[in-house]
């Protein structure tokens, strides 16, 4: 599936990846490939991207904001505020804040 993060600064993230994890406003959920549509609020938390590899990746050109996980090459992680996401058509865009 498709994962776009943009925040009011910049797009902080925008690649395919295998699954994302996000902090929902009643707790932490899960969306993987061919996921029901939903359109739901985030809370403060951590967004972490899971990627097949991060080979495809340019770390160089990942925003500031987007860290790769202390114990697992494969997740990358992002703290936020608040957000709202909305998954259709294997599409998920993140609005943070």
């Amino acid at each position: 599936m498709f994962l776009e993060i943009v925040s009011p600064e910049a797009t902080l993230f925008k690649s395919e990846v295998d699954s994302v994890t996000v902090p929902g406003t009643n707790g932490e959920f899960q969306m993987l490939n061919n996921h029901a549509p939903i359109v739901s609020l985030l809370s403060k938390g951590t967004i972490k991207i899971y990627v097949h590899s991060q080979q495809h990746l340019v770390f160089d050109e990942l925003h500031a904001k987007v860290v790769p996980h202390a114990d697992d090459e494969k997740i990358l992680t992002v703290k936020i505020n608040s957000g709202t996401i909305e998954m259709k058509d294997n599409k998920v865009i993140i609005l943070a804040d």
